[in-house]
């Protein structure tokens, strides 16, 4: 697994891990960590000497489903609101066309990954693991609060 992708996978982690709060979640929120937990659940496999790659094949088919449907769960008018936790930035709704753009990347990274799952071809599954973390790192950079 490349270091760029191990560190995406550790920093949902940690997002995972602080987001215990009273306030409520804004209903994307669970989406999220289940691309989280998918893009893991790769990772983890990928560390093992005999990676199962029915595993992969499900988690991978997991994101690219979310990835295509991303954009989706940001319709206008749902931006940061007083009593709803959301790590989401107001340049979202104020950026759409950068906002898309960054989705798409992060959608062709997925299908990437997906087709390479599809494949069973370990070494391609490596390399279009590694070119998702990215994607996520870029959108998070823009459209997300620390």
């Amino acid at each position: 697994m490349s270091r760029a992708f191990g560190s995406v996978v550790a920093m949902a982690v940690l997002a995972l891990a602080a987001g215990c709060s009273s306030e409520p979640r804004s209903p994307r929120h669970d989406k999220f960590e289940a691309i989280a937990k998918a893009s893991k659940t790769v990772g983890d496999e990928l560390k093992k000497d005999a990676p199962d790659l029915a595993v992969i094949k499900t988690n991978a088919q997991s994101v690219d489903a979310s990835a295509k449907a991303l954009p989706s769960w940001f319709p206008g008018s749902t931006g940061p609101e007083p009593g709803v936790k959301t790590d989401a930035k107001p340049e979202i709704w104020q950026k759409p066309a950068e906002f898309k753009a960054a989705a798409d990347k992060f959608a062709a990274a997925a299908a990437a990954l997906r087709a390479a799952a599809d494949a069973g071809d370990v070494a391609a599954i490596r390399t279009a693991a590694a070119g998702l973390g990215p994607t996520c790192k870029g959108c998070h950079e823009q459209f997300r609060v620390d």
